[in-house]
């Protein structure tokens, strides 16, 4: 089963399409024929990830996920649908998990899907689920239309996520001085935060920003925001979706933080704080970006509906697996 490149042809010709539409069904006849299920582990085998990869090494990875992802446009709506709903409930589960939140991953999914109690949870651990999807939603609207993060659109996002739990602080910036409980870490005083915010929001859509690679703008944009630390509570809640939309206006899926990786994360936050050290939290989310576009990749390539789309992700992976096909992987 040879395959050819195809690199002369205009990916809104119709022989593209007719080609990459080839090429799609190629791959599932020959993941079918090599008993290959797992389709995120070969790309992942495709990409070669090794456990003691550089940044520079981690962000080629990220920018050759990404150009796979970004050659499936316009994606398929069906599998938008499904994406959203399998990240709503992960991003929302895990983003609550870290603050505390006991709810399990399928419990958090009840409460979205059916709006059930779960006996023996409170009732803020519930308002939290439903706060924070309603978050989501938000962060995906202004995506969508590409709305300049400005400190409304913040306030916004800690409104949606507070506002039946604590409405009198929801989108309101503190008006006490705190310190970090764990760390005893001294976040500015409440009274220079409209200036912080303002320098914050400038900072964010300067040109300078524009140019940096969208996952280390997310992550220094995360890092500043949870060290200016506005709000009494939900900072690391609106910090996560904070990176996200800066995230999906550039074309990213939503990368989410595992609550398994709880404490790797907070000591990320700690050493970017009192030793202006980004890299462990750049690293951190490198690791969970490459996680999030091999998933969206596995579900995509293997959609009906991405017929014609992705010929540049097909055409890699079958050479990938004509090569291999002889010598299988052991795992």
């Amino acid at each position: 089963m040879s395959v050819n490149p195809v690199s002369s042809l205009s990916p809104s010709s119709a022989a593209f399409t007719e080609i990459a539409g080839q090429r799609h069904d190629i791959f599932i006849q020959m993941l079918t024929q090599l008993r290959r299920y797992d389709v995120a582990q070969e790309i992942q085998n495709r990409l070669s990830l090794l456990p003691n990869m550089t940044l520079s090494d981690k962000f080629q990875q990220v920018d050759r996920l990404k150009a796979w992802l970004d050659s499936f446009r316009p994606l398929p709506p069906t599998v938008v649908a499904e994406l959203k709903k399998l990240y709503d409930v992960r991003f929302t589960y895990n983003s609550n998990a870290i603050e505390g939140n006991t709810l399990t991953q399928s419990e958090t999914a009840l409460v979205l899907e059916t709006g059930i109690t779960i006996g023996g949870k409170t009732l803020r651990e519930h308002l939290e689920v439903i706060g924070h999807k309603d978050a989501i939603d938000y962060i995906e609207l202004l995506a969508q239309h590409s709305t300049a993060i400005g400190e409304w659109e913040i306030k916004q996002i800690h409104n949606l996520i507070l506002r039946a739990i604590a409405p009198e602080e929801a989108g309101c910036y503190r008006q006490l001085d705190v310190k970090a409980a764990g760390t005893e870490y001294v976040y500015p005083p409440h009274y220079l935060l409209n200036d912080l915010m303002t320098e914050f929001v400038t900072w964010l859509n300067s040109a300078s920003s524009a140019v940096e690679h969208p996952i280390k703008f997310a992550a220094e944009a995360h890092l500043r925001f949870v060290s200016i630390h506005p709000f009494r509570d939900g900072n690391g809640r609106t910090g996560r979706l904070l990176m996200n939309v800066l995230l999906l206006q550039t074309g990213y899926p939503i990368i989410v933080i595992p609550n398994q990786v709880r404490k790797a994360y907070i000591d990320a936050i700690v050493e970017g704080q009192q030793r202006n050290e980004l890299s462990p939290l750049l690293t951190l989310l490198l690791d969970v970006a490459i996680r999030s576009l091999i998933e969206m990749l596995h579900i995509l390539s293997t959609a009906q509906e991405s017929r014609g789309r992705g010929l540049p992700f097909y055409e890699e992976m079958l050479a990938f697996l004509s090569e291999h096909r002889e010598n299988p992987r052991v795992d």
